[in-house]
């Protein structure tokens, strides 16, 4: 079952979008036709994802730290049901 949230991806500025979660990935999808193809439907395969780690700032940013070094900032809005639910799909497999 797809999960989704309020999100905003922190890349060159702040983009507002829509994040889902699944037992496949996290994406991130927004309809601003002015972003980076690359950044309109954002997939991070669950496998891919070394760490997630928290910062806080007004909300509570996640940073999504890859195997392939990159990196993703994504503010999630709710980041205890977030958190909860990326536990369950990642001990799925």
């Amino acid at each position: 079952m797809r999960k989704s949230f309020i999100c905003s991806l922190c890349h060159n500025g702040i983009l507002g979008g829509g994040l889902y979660l699944d037992r496949h990935a996290v994406t991130y999808k927004t309809q601003k036709l002015t972003v980076n193809e690359k950044y309109r439907n954002l997939v991070l395969p669950l496998h891919e994802i070394e760490e997630i780690t928290w910062k806080w700032m007004p909300f509570p940013l996640a940073v999504f730290s890859m195997k392939n070094g990159e990196e993703y900032k994504i503010i999630i809005f709710n980041k205890w049901r977030f958190a909860r639910c990326y536990r369950e799909y990642r001990n799925i497999d």
